[in-house]
Parts: structure tokens; C-alpha cells; sequence
């Protein structure tokens, strides 16, 4: 199992716009794809204002590669989506289990 975690730094005044979007776009076509477990998403806090995180659980790297390409570790963003970070960065890991 892979887990994928994608970050996001947004321009402060295109939240709103950013989350009407976020959930209608970027959120909606991951969630439609064969091969994935799971789909977390984290908001801003205090300390991070203008952060997002999209964590999600991929079967296997064949599923994520379904899902971004052969360059599954670099992030995708929808067209639509592009006008809204100042920053962003995609991670992977193998899950392991400590139990």
C-alpha cells in the first residue's frame, strides 16, 4: 500500500473559491479512481492558515500510476486548480505496520 500526501499553500484570497473547488474538483476526481483505499483531507490551523493536505492510500504503485502517470510522484493540479497555490509538494511512502 502507498500513502500519498499532497500539500498545499494557497493565496489567502482565493480560500473561499479554493475549497468551493478543492472539494468540487481536485477531491471528486481522486476519489473516482480504481485502485484507491482512501481519501483524507486536512485544513488550515493556526499555525498553518493557508495550508491543505490530501492524504490518500493507493493499493499498490500500478493504481497510483494509473491515477498520475508514469510521473506519479510529482503532484497533479487540474487546470482549473492552478491559479490557487503558492506553493505545493506531493510525498510518498510505503505503509508499515508497527502492530
Amino acid at each position: 500500500m502507498i500513502l500519498r500526501i499532497f500539500k498545499v499553500t494557497i493565496k489567502p484570497e482565493y480560500r473561499k473559491d479554493f475549497e468551493r473547488d478543492f472539494k468540487s474538483i481536485s477531491i471528486e476526481t481522486v476519489k473516482n479512481h480504481k485502485g484507491l483505499i482512501s481519501c483524507n483531507i486536512g485544513g488550515p490551523t493556526k499555525w498553518n492558515p493557508d495550508d491543505y493536505v490530501m492524504v490518500t492510500y493507493w493499493e499498490n504503485e500500478s493504481s497510483l500510476e494509473e491515477f498520475a502517470g508514469n510521473n506519479w510522484n510529482q503532484a497533479i493540479i487540474p487546470i482549473e486548480m492552478q491559479k490557487y497555490p503558492k506553493a505545493f509538494s506531493v510525498a510518498h511512502y510505503e505503509n508499515i505496520e508497527f502492530a
